[in-house]
C-alpha cells in the first residue's frame, strides 16, 4: 500500500512540475492606453512573473511600459529586452518606466535577469 501511494504521489509531482515549466500559461493580451496623443502606457506588475505577460502597442506611437516590482527575489530585479538593448534594474515597490521603440512591427520578448520568467511586447 505504501509503495502504491508513493508511486501516485511521485507521478502527480512529476506531472505538476512538467505543467509548471513546460505547459502553456497564457494570459490575455493587454493593449496600452493612450495617456495623450503622443504617448501610450501600460503597467506590468512583477510578482512571481509578469502580469500581464503580453502587451500590445501601436506602431509608431511612443510607448512606455511601467514595471511595478513587488517580488523581492533577485531573479526578478532585472528586466532584459534583448531586441532593444535594454537591461534595467527594477526597484522594489516602485514604478519604473521603460521606453519602448515602436517603429518596427513584430513580437519582442523580454525576460528576468536569469531568463526564467518571460513576457512579450507585440507592436501592431
Amino acid at each position: 500500500m505504501a509503495q502504491a501511494l508513493t508511486l501516485v504521489v511521485a507521478v502527480a509531482l512529476i506531472g505538476f512540475i512538467s505543467w509548471w515549466f513546460f505547459g502553456k500559461h497564457e494570459q490575455k493580451e493587454v493593449s496600452a492606453t493612450m495617456k495623450d496623443k503622443n504617448l501610450q502606457k501600460v503597467k506590468v506588475v512583477v510578482d512571481g512573473g509578469y502580469t500581464p505577460n503580453t502587451v500590445v502597442l501601436k506602431k509608431g506611437v511612443p510607448a512606455e511600459i511601467v514595471f511595478e516590482r513587488k517580488d523581492p527575489s533577485a531573479c526578478l530585479e532585472k528586466v532584459v529586452f534583448e531586441d532593444f538593448g535594454i537591461n534595467e534594474t527594477l526597484p522594489k515597490d516602485q514604478d519604473h518606466a521603460i521606453k519602448i521603440d515602436t517603429h518596427k512591427v513584430g513580437e519582442f520578448n523580454y525576460a528576468c535577469g536569469m531568463n526564467m520568467f518571460h513576457g512579450k511586447v507585440v507592436v501592431k
